[in-house]
């Protein structure tokens, strides 16, 4: 089985901790949420990975060949022009069944069981509110329409960014048939677009139902995703001195916890130190430094340093948040 990454958006959503890495490697429940996305197909026969990167991509490469032994890929995406445009930047790696999927989405699926009666799969999630999504439309049990956020829905079945296709030829030749015609939405070539002209003409896509679909797109959003993460792992408690842990709480081993009260629902990565402080439901990458603080429903980015006050923070990679007036040395 291949697997087609695309992920070269700037990831605007998520600034300013997207100014300094890719939005993949943004920490949830203690590793990247490319970590997740890669160890949840570890049930297929995964014989390679394409990764279609843009911005500091180079540290998705690193990352990967440090942690994982498939065979990897790398096909930069120099301009913003959309889902469609990276997949025919990869189009010859585009051979075979294979998945494709994005990387602001962590879900829960048995991906082995995939239907013999159809030329792909759409997966799905029914949700409250569709007109922020893409949606399926169905027809006995197959897909005959995939809209990007209708204003007036008439299924609430969200498409979740991942994908099954039995022939990646066919999905090669519907890709660049956008780019020929020149199909755009809001500007940019859409993967949905490629994959409607493929049931235009005849392919069979079914709509598999998922038990989770997690977002990692914006602050809120990761948050979440590492509430339900920790919930269903458990965490890891890593080691604290004179400090109550709520769990659940994911603390890595090299964390330095001190006199402090953590949980629930925390994250704190490797190196980041932690004194005399307050943190609940937030999330602190690496070799971040908290000090006399009061945090809540935040993001501290790598090596940031928060000192006083209670608080709500967004903060990217190598901050400085002083409300003590003392500074740092």
């Amino acid at each position: 089985m291949k697997v087609i990454i695309p992920m070269a958006g700037f990831g605007t959503r998520l600034r300013p901790h997207t100014f300094t890495k890719p939005k993949p490697m943004v920490t949830v429940a203690g590793k990247p949420v490319l970590a997740h996305i890669l160890d949840s197909l570890a049930p297929l026969d995964v014989e390679e990975v394409v990764f279609i990167v843009g911005h500091l991509g180079e540290k998705i490469q690193e990352y990967v060949s440090a942690h994982y032994n498939f065979v990897a890929h790398y096909v930069e995406q120099k301009e913003p022009k959309g889902q469609a445009h990276a997949l025919h930047l990869a189009r010859e790696h585009l051979t075979g069944p294979l998945f494709t999927l994005f990387v602001d989405t962590i879900f829960e699926a048995d991906l082995r069981n995939i239907p013999k009666d159809c030329d792909g799969v759409c997966y799905v999630k029914e949700v409250p509110d569709p007109r922020r999504f893409g949606i399926a439309i169905l027809e006995n049990g197959y897909v005959t329409r995939l809209e990007e956020k209708p204003e007036d829905p008439v299924s609430n079945l969200a498409v979740i960014g991942l994908y099954y296709i039995r022939e990646g030829e066919k999905l090669a030749a519907a890709v660049a048939e956008v780019l020929r015609r020149d199909i755009k939405t809001k500007g940019e070539y859409f993967l949905a677009t490629a994959l409607q002209l493929m049931i235009d003409g005849g392919a069979k896509f079914k709509a598999v139902t998922v038990d989770v679909w997690e977002d990692c797109g914006k602050p809120e959003a990761v948050l979440q995703t590492n509430r339900y993460l920790l919930d269903k792992t458990g965490g890891h408690a890593g080691k604290a001195k004179n400090s109550i842990i709520v769990p659940p709480v994911h603390i890595a081993d090299s964390a330095r916890v001190v006199h402090s009260v953590i949980g629930p629902y925390v994250s704190i990565a490797a190196g980041a130190v932690v004194q005399r402080s307050v943190i609940k439901d937030s999330i602190i990458e690496s070799g971040a430094r908290i000090e006399d603080a009061m945090l809540e429903q935040s993001l501290v980015g790598d090596n940031a340093r928060v000192r006083g006050d209670y608080l709500q923070l967004n903060v990217g990679d190598s901050s400085l948040v002083d409300f003590t007036g003392n500074g740092y040395e």
